[in-house]
């Protein structure tokens, strides 16, 4: 009796793994209310909008650039401008 040891001589070890069983078992519901899967993705659709987003951007891109570079060019600090003006 004053032994202290589990009981049925299991070792730490051997017990381990039913300790994780039972907590899985005792995973509490979800509180409230529980959300719809979301809709299927139409991938053929969601790629056409990205490769219209990136068009868009790089023909922004490009049209910032030749106003900045026209900005400059109004300045005239920017070699490209001046060099064929004498």
């Amino acid at each position: 009796m004053a032994s202290r040891g589990r009981r049925g001589g299991a070792s730490a070890r051997e017990d381990e793994p039913r300790r994780d069983e039972r907590a899985e078992q005792q995973v509490p519901a979800p509180q409230g209310l529980v959300r719809p899967p979301p809709p299927p993705v139409d991938y053929g659709v969601f790629m056409q909008g990205l490769v219209q987003a990136m068009q868009t951007q790089t023909h922004t891109q490009a049209a910032l650039q030749a106003q900045l570079e026209a900005q400059i060019c109004l300045d005239g600090t920017y070699e490209r401008c001046t060099a064929g003006k004498s």
